[in-house]
């Protein structure tokens, strides 16, 4: 069977590279992944934090999809591509009896093509939402990277209506073209009389809705353009949907304040629905990280509708991976006032402490204006070690960042030995995107928070400390809600393994250094 001959390969192709990152489930997983390919069964597969920042586990999935005697499909970000070509595929194929043509591309070659085809989420996901024309039924499919995929499908779902496009409304119906002009004034004054926001966007109100009903109603439907005949048949359905137990799309609008304009943008409320029948056209292997704390990540199968498949979750509890972590008892409530100024004393506090300690320290702050006067203060005292949101950094820089930079830059960074975290990374109620969600879960009388929230703020608090693990730093999470809130203990699983340090002083990142130099 395949999955004998993965591992065998496999097992060889491991024990000849002298030097080569070890990771104990090579095996375990290149079996599975062959063992899906073979059954055509679907499954999911969680690696740990620290593995999914390190990239070990894609040389057993594709050793897998190498030595698998038909097609498959492997849609990856555009790093991960060159990164699978430049270096997993060469260094196997040396090794594994194959020699499977290697493709990439936005769309399946031919019919007769029996390799491997390489290719985007963005790509792969028009394909299969438009239809599945660009790439055929029945293909194996491994997706590498699956704890953003409600992200990329929500962005592939998301229609806009920009500046640009009220002049080409106006152009086709010439007859309203007064009616048009005064709505898009209207709805100019009434979106920019939203208090401001870190997201520049907002849910569309009730008169916003209003103003947009009665231009639909004025309107000559006959001679409407192609991307507002899409928005107004989406928008028929909101004050249809507002009274019924059915999902309505959300709809919300994002504002440049200094240009004085703003756009619309809708995007369906619940995936599981619109991609149920797409993990049906074929069998798929589904790849993160640290989705959920469950095996069988129950929640994010819910809102994918990924029903029936193999689950399988990688253990973390490996004490060479384990953080030191600092949690204060007695730092005020994020949202008390008194919040602030401790904040600001205690990450001077903490660099100061640190400071003859060589290595990066990261202070992650998912409150701009917070963020900016952290950077302030710390800049006044350390000079150009400061930098926010920057990579060319000092051996021992200082870099203040928001959750989203350091994700999307953590890999091409050193990794901290002092990783300092304002709040838990809790989804902002302030972004329509969250509060439209959360607006669902309050209808349908659901914990929303629970359900919703906090696994968020889980995957995403696993993630950025993974790097810390690697250098086994100290972790500072000032968010006093770890200790005071019952959900802590859940927050504190998720972060094992784990040592707590209840005290500072200089001496801790002292020994830090020592035992890494050694």
């Amino acid at each position: 069977m395949i999955e004998a001959e993965v591992h065998l390969s496999l097992h060889n192709f491991l024990r000849s590279q002298a030097g080569f990152p070890s990771w104990p489930h090579h095996l375990t997983m290149a079996r599975l992944v062959a063992r899906a390919l073979r059954l055509g069964r679907s499954a999911l597969i969680q690696v740990g934090a620290v593995c999914g920042y390190q990239g070990r586990y894609r040389t057993s999935f594709v050793a897998s999809a190498l030595m698998w005697h038909g097609p498959v499909i492997i849609v990856a970000q555009e790093t991960v591509q060159q990164l699978l070509l430049r270096v997993e595929i060469p260094r196997l194929q040396q090794w594994l009896p194959t020699n499977k043509s290697i493709r990439t591309g936005d769309a399946w070659p031919d019919a007769e093509f029996q390799g491997l085809l390489l290719t985007s989420p963005e790509a792969w996901l028009k394909g299969q939402l438009a239809g599945g024309s660009r790439f055929p039924q029945g293909i194996p499919t491994i997706i590498d990277g699956v704890d953003d995929l409600e992200d990329w499908v929500r962005h592939q779902l998301t229609q806009d209506i920009q500046p640009d496009d009220w002049d080409q409304l106006m152009l086709a119906c010439p007859n309203q073209a007064e009616a048009i002009r005064e709505a898009r004034i209207q709805l100019t004054h009434e979106l920019f009389q939203h208090p401001a926001n870190p997201y520049q966007c907002y849910l569309i109100s009730q008169p916003e809705i209003e103003i947009l009903s009665r231009l639909y109603l004025a309107l000559d439907r006959a001679n409407l353009p192609d991307k507002w005949k899409n928005f107004w048949q989406q928008f028929q359905t909101l004050d249809e949907n507002l009274s019924s137990s059915a999902s309505p799309p959300l709809f919300w609008a994002t504002i440049a304040h200094r240009q004085g304009l703003f756009s619309l943008h809708y995007a369906p409320m619940e995936l599981g629905e619109i991609l149920s029948h797409i993990w049906q056209r074929q069998p798929v292997v589904l790849i993160g990280s640290a989705i959920e704390p469950e095996t069988e990540a129950p929640l994010f199968r819910q809102r994918l509708g990924l029903d029936d498949l193999t689950c399988l979750k990688f253990s973390s509890e490996n004490q060479a991976e384990a953080i030191q972590l600092y949690v204060p008892y007695k730092l005020p409530l994020p949202n008390t006032p008194e919040f602030q100024a401790a904040f600001i004393h205690k990450v001077r506090t903490l660099v100061c402490l640190s400071a003859t300690a060589p290595g990066l320290t990261v202070v992650l702050v998912g409150d701009v204006p917070l963020k900016s006067q952290v950077a302030t203060i710390l800049a006044s005292e350390f000079g150009s070690r400061v930098q926010v949101e920057k990579t060319c950094l000092d051996e021992n820089g200082i870099l203040i960042s928001g959750w989203e930079f350091w994700r999307e830059h953590q890999r091409v960074l050193p990794a901290p030995h002092l990783l300092i975290i304002a709040t838990l990374p809790l989804p902002s109620l302030e972004n329509p995107l969250v509060a439209g969600r959360v607006a669902l879960y309050k209808r349908s009388h659901q914990d929303w928070f629970r359900l919703y929230l906090l696994p968020a703020a889980l995957n995403e608090l696993q993630r950025a400390i993974a790097p810390v693990r690697e250098s086994q730093g100290i972790v500072a999470l000032l968010d006093s809600r770890v200790v005071n809130r019952s959900y802590g203990a859940q927050i504190l699983a998720a972060l094992s393994p784990l040592a707590r340090i209840n005290y500072l002083d200089p001496s801790l990142f002292s020994n830090t250094d020592e035992e890494n130099s050694a």
